[in-house]
Protein backbone atom coordinates (compact mmCIF):
# COMPACT_ATOMS: atom_id res chain seq x y z
CA UNK A 1 0.00 0.00 0.00
CA UNK A 2 2.74 2.50 0.80
CA UNK A 3 4.21 2.54 -2.70
CA UNK A 4 0.77 3.39 -4.10
CA UNK A 5 0.34 6.31 -1.66
CA UNK A 6 3.80 7.54 -2.53
CA UNK A 7 2.94 7.48 -6.24
CA UNK A 8 -0.35 9.26 -5.58
CA UNK A 9 1.43 11.97 -3.59
CA UNK A 10 4.03 12.36 -6.33
CA UNK A 11 1.32 12.60 -8.99
CA UNK A 12 -0.55 15.21 -6.94
CA UNK A 13 2.60 17.30 -6.57
CA UNK A 14 3.27 17.13 -10.32
CA UNK A 15 -0.30 18.19 -11.10
CA UNK A 16 -0.07 21.16 -8.71
CA UNK A 17 3.22 22.32 -10.19
CA UNK A 18 1.77 22.06 -13.70
CA UNK A 19 -1.31 24.04 -12.69
CA UNK A 20 0.70 26.85 -11.14
CA UNK A 21 3.12 26.93 -14.08
CA UNK A 22 0.19 27.12 -16.50
CA UNK A 23 -1.43 29.87 -14.42
CA UNK A 24 1.72 32.00 -14.81
CA UNK A 25 1.62 31.62 -18.57
CA UNK A 26 -2.07 32.41 -18.67
CA UNK A 27 -1.58 35.57 -16.63
CA UNK A 28 1.14 36.74 -19.05
CA UNK A 29 -1.21 36.22 -21.96
CA UNK A 30 -4.10 37.84 -20.07
CA UNK A 31 -2.09 40.98 -19.23
CA UNK A 32 -1.18 41.47 -22.88
CA UNK A 33 -4.65 40.66 -24.17
CA UNK A 34 -6.32 42.96 -21.64
CA UNK A 35 -4.04 45.86 -22.61
CA UNK A 36 -4.79 45.32 -26.29
CA UNK A 37 -8.56 45.05 -25.80
CA UNK A 38 -8.87 48.02 -23.49
CA UNK A 39 -6.40 50.48 -25.04
CA UNK A 40 -5.58 49.38 -28.61
CA UNK A 41 -8.97 48.31 -29.96
CA UNK A 42 -12.24 50.19 -30.32
CA UNK A 43 -15.59 49.73 -32.01
CA UNK A 44 -15.62 50.44 -35.75
CA UNK A 45 -15.65 54.17 -36.43
CA UNK A 46 -14.16 55.02 -33.03
CA UNK A 47 -10.52 55.73 -32.24
CA UNK A 48 -8.88 53.41 -29.71
CA UNK A 49 -7.45 55.08 -26.62
CA UNK A 50 -3.87 54.67 -27.88
CA UNK A 51 -4.73 56.68 -30.99
CA UNK A 52 -6.46 59.37 -28.91
CA UNK A 53 -3.33 59.62 -26.77
CA UNK A 54 -1.11 59.90 -29.86
CA UNK A 55 -3.27 62.82 -31.05
CA UNK A 56 -2.98 64.53 -27.67
CA UNK A 57 -6.58 63.79 -26.72
CA UNK A 58 -5.96 61.28 -23.91
CA UNK A 59 -7.33 62.02 -20.46
CA UNK A 60 -5.27 61.75 -17.27
CA UNK A 61 -7.27 58.64 -16.38
CA UNK A 62 -6.56 57.05 -19.77
CA UNK A 63 -2.86 57.86 -19.50
CA UNK A 64 -2.68 56.32 -16.01
CA UNK A 65 -4.56 53.23 -17.18
CA UNK A 66 -2.46 52.65 -20.26
CA UNK A 67 0.73 53.15 -18.26
CA UNK A 68 -0.38 50.46 -15.81
CA UNK A 69 -1.28 48.16 -18.73
CA UNK A 70 2.12 48.65 -20.37
CA UNK A 71 3.85 47.96 -17.06
CA UNK A 72 1.84 44.73 -16.86
CA UNK A 73 3.00 43.83 -20.36
CA UNK A 74 6.61 44.54 -19.40
CA UNK A 75 6.27 42.09 -16.51
CA UNK A 76 4.90 39.47 -18.93
CA UNK A 77 6.67 37.18 -21.33
CA UNK A 78 5.85 37.57 -25.02
CA UNK A 79 3.86 34.73 -26.60
CA UNK A 80 6.77 34.28 -29.02
CA UNK A 81 9.93 36.08 -30.07
CA UNK A 82 12.93 37.56 -28.30
CA UNK A 83 12.17 38.47 -24.69
CA UNK A 84 14.87 41.16 -24.55
CA UNK A 85 13.37 42.88 -27.61
CA UNK A 86 9.91 42.60 -26.04
CA UNK A 87 11.14 44.34 -22.90
CA UNK A 88 12.82 47.04 -25.00
CA UNK A 89 9.58 47.79 -26.85
CA UNK A 90 7.50 47.78 -23.65
CA UNK A 91 10.00 50.11 -21.96
CA UNK A 92 9.77 52.49 -24.94
CA UNK A 93 5.97 52.58 -24.52
CA UNK A 94 6.28 53.23 -20.79
CA UNK A 95 8.83 56.00 -21.25
CA UNK A 96 6.74 57.63 -23.96
CA UNK A 97 3.57 57.59 -21.83
CA UNK A 98 5.42 59.04 -18.85
CA UNK A 99 6.76 61.78 -21.12
CA UNK A 100 3.24 62.50 -22.41
CA UNK A 101 2.03 62.72 -18.80
CA UNK A 102 4.86 65.17 -18.05
CA UNK A 103 4.04 67.26 -21.13
CA UNK A 104 7.53 66.92 -22.60
CA UNK A 105 8.22 68.29 -26.07
CA UNK A 106 8.09 65.59 -28.72
CA UNK A 107 6.38 63.11 -26.39
CA UNK A 108 3.35 62.58 -28.61
CA UNK A 109 5.54 61.84 -31.63
CA UNK A 110 7.69 59.47 -29.58
CA UNK A 111 4.58 57.66 -28.35
CA UNK A 112 3.30 57.44 -31.93
CA UNK A 113 6.54 55.69 -32.92
CA UNK A 114 6.59 53.41 -29.88
CA UNK A 115 2.99 52.28 -30.37
CA UNK A 116 3.74 50.65 -33.74
CA UNK A 117 1.25 47.77 -33.60
CA UNK A 118 2.44 46.06 -36.78
CA UNK A 119 6.05 45.84 -35.56
CA UNK A 120 5.03 44.17 -32.29
CA UNK A 121 2.50 41.84 -33.85
CA UNK A 122 5.00 40.74 -36.49
CA UNK A 123 7.58 39.80 -33.85
CA UNK A 124 5.50 38.65 -30.90
CA UNK A 125 1.92 37.71 -31.83
CA UNK A 126 1.40 34.06 -32.75
CA UNK A 127 -0.30 33.37 -36.09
Amino acid sequence: MKPRLFNLARLSAIVLVALFAGRGLASDHEAIEEAMKKFHKAPKGTDPICKKIAKGEGTEEQLAGILKAYEGMLASKPPQGDEAEWKKKCEALITAIKDVQAGKDGALAAYGEAVNCKACHKDFKPD
